[in-house]
């Protein structure tokens, strides 16, 4: 088990208890929670040819617990990620009871998930019922002309028709603007930017473009399959004229942009070229209950472990903040001695 530094009887957890911070001075309100890391796809910028889980999953109760005690500390945005989370059959009854909760502040807590959409299909009006307040789905081509690519990156023939049809039933449900992630390799789909702005116009949804990271299983990455942020806006804006948005708030992860006629929205979140560590609010939760403070952290933090041990609520959130204060200011992608994580995104959660 990692060990975490000690904690201090004037730090913030004593003074603030409803602000989770970190040693940066940044407030942490985004958790992502690895709900699984089994997936029914096997795209190539994530993992190999094998698809079961490599890691321990919880039992909903269990995750449930650990939830409970990061919104005690002042989380307000839960993400349920994977692996696909849509495989849990336990997933709706999840995002329902999630929904009952309250920040410190009494605000309801701002649900959301993100999937590759090959179930959402039927699952949309269910968890829409649930409580769940948003969906992102990742897609990573666009298009009559994209499907053949998009089934090379995912590894699973028809694919791309069980994702259009699912972005459409999440809208049918009642899930308004919907955002569709895509990550851009070089070589593989960074021919379907200009695809995906015609998408994003024509099925109303928010289209956010990713570059790469060197999170895949197969470690296939390096810094020239990465189509940068500029790159991107060059060639949309040969197609549609774009015009800047305000971000949504200050640690919003999107570089917003309109098209200029007023119809539609892309988005471009660039970790690699344009690093937004200074503003990160973000912890994630593995699926087998481990703290990450960074996606390219070499270490984690077992707070299932923990629980396991029987510690109690007020134990596991000083764990929690105890780990908070070993955060990282920010990641090394492309600097002279960068180690990827050990774990891939998948087992992380995206």
């Amino acid at each position: 088990m990692a060990s975490v530094p000690e904690i201090a009887a004037n730090t913030t957890f004593a003074a603030s208890p409803d602000r989770l911070l970190d040693s940066h001075g940044r407030i942490i309100t985004d958790l992502r929670v690895s709900i699984t890391d089994r997936c029914n796809y096997k795209c190539v910028y994530c993992r190999t040819g094998q698809v079961g889980a490599q890691y321990a999953e919880l039992t909903t109760a269990e995750y449930l617990r650990l939830i409970r005690n990061f919104v005690d500390l002042g989380i307000e945005k839960v993400r349920l990620t994977g692996g696909e989370p849509l495989l849990r059959r336990d997933l709706p009854h999840m995002v329902r009871e999630l929904a009952t909760w309250r920040t410190p502040a009494g605000d309801p807590l701002d649900l959301a998930i993100t999937t590759n959409g090959h179930l959402l299909e039927d699952l949309a009006a269910p968890l829409k019922a649930a409580g769940l307040s948003r969906v992102t789905v990742s897609m990573d081509a666009a298009g009559p002309s994209g499907q053949a690519t998009f089934e090379r990156i995912t590894r699973i023939p028809g694919s791309y028709a069980a994702v259009v049809r699912g972005i459409r039933a999440a809208q049918q449900a009642g899930f308004e603007r919907v955002k569709v992630n895509c990550v851009l390799l070089r070589g593989f789909n960074d021919d379907q930017i200009e695809a995906f702005a015609q998408f994003a116009r024509e099925e109303n949804v928010i289209v956010r473009f990713i570059e790469f990271m060197p999170l895949e299983e197969d470690r296939l990455w390096t810094p020239e399959m990465v189509v940068p942020l500029r790159e991107i806006v060059e060639r949309l804006s040969k197609v549609f004229p774009l015009r800047p948005l305000a971000p949504n708030s200050p640690s919003e992860t999107a570089r917003r942009y309109g098209f200029a006629d007023g119809i539609g929205e892309i988005g471009i979140i660039a970790p690699v070229t344009q690093a937004f560590c200074g503003a990160c609010s973000r912890i994630r939760l593995t699926s087998d209950g481990k703290i990450r403070t960074c996606l390219f952290s070499h270490r984690e933090h077992d707070l299932y472990g923990e629980m396991r041990q029987g510690a109690s609520d007020e134990n596991l959130r000083a764990f929690i903040v105890r780990t908070l204060i070993s955060k990282e200011a920010r990641h090394h992608i492309g600097e002279p001695g960068f180690l990827k994580p050990s774990r891939s995104m998948v087992h992380i959660g995206g």
